[in-house]
């Protein structure tokens, strides 16, 4: 059995990097097909989010694909060759693997600790795997374990008691640096997904109330104004709004900027005196980042929450030993299921290798002495399953316990290899 994470994340990598390498939702199914086209018939789930890509594989027996051979994968498929790159990626096997994953899914290896909506994208990513036939019985298993790791410590810890999502810091850390009061402020938000919706509801929490949305798929805007009393525009109207504008929030995450500087230079020379406050939450960026330099222009993107983040982080430091003892536990639990599911085609080769003995042996003294007494041959055949039972005890015993404990695998081998079992 083999189990493993090939990825790079905000601890590893910086924005103009991840931007680069993030994947949209309507790619995740072409990569996931090319891989099992390219790299062969391993189990697969592809996690991108503004903060990681990460790609989990599986497999019984097809060995993985090398460490390096995953990483040249992945840049090509965003069609980067930068070779000084492979630096930002890092990787773990086995029980690592599934306690990074474990890790991700409750939040606790997010830029702001605790997050709820990373969950929500594990579960996207599983989904999106087992839609496309690149799950089977490993991750199936993996993944739910996951799931429940999650969901116990966001039940048994206060991590998630506070606001700890990346739209809630942005707009109480950042917004309300720019603005007293939202209730007269216009807020413009540029795409209609679940980061925009999120942090609509926490502007609307902090009193804004004039809500403009535009999206590509003008449907999509409208369901989203419509859910938050607000108004929808369709995109050709995007450069009229951005002049009406106090608040802008951005979350296409398109291929190339939506607002380049010399685009916006008329926008904000038609409103001096007014302050533009931008978060571009989106990856890669919506918004040049120059446009940050112009005056009255406050324009905010993922990695300027780090510093916020870090001091989350810190106020709930006292949480992590109680919610890693929980990942651990749920950890251990998987592994002992996995293991002992990795054991049992050995287990039952085994048994049957020696019951065919036992039936050869038993025939061969049926033949030799065909006139035995029926409860004599009942009897001797009692012995047989007796004498094969306690041979075949030590080394059961001895996988069952590895399998509780660690990796029986190294063991698994030897027993093959003993008893030439295929």
């Amino acid at each position: 059995m083999h189990i493993r994470v090939v990825g790079c994340s905000h601890h590893t990598t910086p924005l103009v990097v991840r931007e680069k390498l993030a994947f949209g939702l309507q790619e995740v199914p072409d990569v996931l097909r090319a891989w099992r086209q390219q790299m062969g018939p391993t189990e697969a789930v592809l996690l991108s989010t503004c903060n990681r890509v990460e790609l989990y594989l599986a497999s019984d027996t097809y060995p993985l694909p090398s460490v390096g051979e995953t990483i040249d994968f992945i840049l090509r498929s965003r069609g980067q060759k930068q070779e000084e790159w492979e630096r930002y990626f890092y990787s773990y096997d086995l029980e690592e693997a599934v306690r990074h994953l474990f890790r991700v899914a409750a939040g606790l290896d997010s830029m702001v600790l605790g997050e709820p909506q990373i969950l929500n994208q594990v579960k996207q990513a599983y989904q999106m795997a087992v839609d496309h036939e690149m799950v089977g019985a490993i991750f199936h298993q993996t993944f739910q374990y996951a799931l429940k790791a999650a969901r116990r410590v966001a039940s048994e810890t206060f991590i998630q008691q506070r606001r700890v999502s990346i739209p809630s810091i942005a707009v109480a850390e950042f917004a309300r640096a720019v603005f007293e009061r939202f209730e007269d402020k216009l807020t413009l938000v540029i795409g209609a997904g679940e980061m925009a919706e999120e942090t609509l509801r926490y502007l609307r929490e902090e009193g804004a109330r004039r809500i403009i949305v535009i999206n590509r798929h003008f449907e999509r805007a409208q369901e989203l104004a419509a859910r938050w009393e607000g108004e929808a525009r369709p995109w050709d109207e995007l450069w009229k709004t951005l002049r009406e504008a106090d608040v802008v929030v951005s979350t296409t995450g398109s291929s190339e900027p939506i607002v380049k500087r010399e685009s916006v230079l008329p926008v904000i020379a038609s409103r001096p005196e007014r302050p533009l406050f931008v978060l571009d939450l989106a990856l890669p960026r919506d918004f040049e980042p120059s446009i940050g330099d112009l005056p009255g222009v406050y324009l905010y993107c993922l990695d300027d929450l780090q510093e916020v983040c870090q001091k989350n982080r810190e106020a709930r430091d006292r949480e992590l030993p109680h919610a890693y003892t929980i990942v651990d536990q749920e950890v251990a639990a998987l592994m002992s299921t996995l293991y002992r599911r990795a054991a049992t085609p050995v287990i039952q080769r085994l048994r049957a290798e020696w019951d065919a003995v036992k039936e050869e042996e038993l025939r061969r003294l049926w033949q030799k002495y065909p006139n035995l007494d029926p409860q004599l041959k009942a009897e001797i055949e009692k012995s047989f399953d007796r004498l094969v039972a306690k041979l075949l005890h030590p080394p059961l015993a001895s996988i069952h316990e590895h399998s509780h404990a660690s990796s029986p695998h190294e063991l698994l081998d030897a027993l093959r290899k003993l008893f030439r079992l295929s």
